[in-house]
């Protein structure tokens, strides 16, 4: 069972949900695929010039240091899927709600009452594909801003929408 689903109150109900857009996880994983191919074609070409890791092959030193990119993709990628599978982000009848983390939980939770502004930032790439991030400024000095999310815009009409209820108005 979900965070939200666990901590919603007496009659509090789960309006929206947020995603990871397709692009996050493509990314994530361009981040071993995309070294692994260039290790792939220096390898074969190296196998053409035997002893393959020798450093009198000209592709010896390129291969190890694609070895290194590779390296660092897969924490890269490892990173990325983490956040991924441990967020969740939310929009229920009575607040919005942010949770993060593996080993350690971190919450962000803003009741719709004391939601002062909502900001869409999208970059060029971002309106074509439909993706970006959700700022949320809060009474105060509590502002949340969400990571990259599939359909910021219907996220924030979601908010809204939550907004409007006959419960929240005072």
């Amino acid at each position: 069972m979900s965070y939200i689903d666990k901590s919603l109150g007496n009659g509090e109900v789960v309006i929206t949900r947020a995603r990871f857009h397709w692009l996050y996880t493509a990314n994530a994983w361009g981040q071993v695929l995309l070294p692994l191919v260039v290790l792939g074609v220096l390898y074969a070409e190296a196998s053409q010039n035997p002893p393959v890791f020798s450093m009198d092959n000209p592709y010896g030193l390129g291969m190890i240091l694609v070895g290194i990119w590779l390296l660092f993709g897969i924490a890269g990628c490892a990173r990325m899927l983490i956040r991924k599978a441990t967020t969740e982000i939310g929009v229920t009848s009575h607040r919005f709600v942010e949770k993060y983390g593996l080993v350690s939980m971190r919450t962000n939770e803003i009741a719709l009452q004391n939601i002062e502004g909502v900001r869409v930032n999208q970059s060029v790439v971002g309106r074509v594909f439909g993706y970006g991030t959700v700022r949320i400024e809060g009474t105060g000095v509590d502002s949340v801003t969400t990571p990259s999310i599939a359909d910021p815009v219907g996220f924030v009409r979601a908010i809204q929408t939550a907004r409007e209820h006959p419960a929240n108005k005072p």
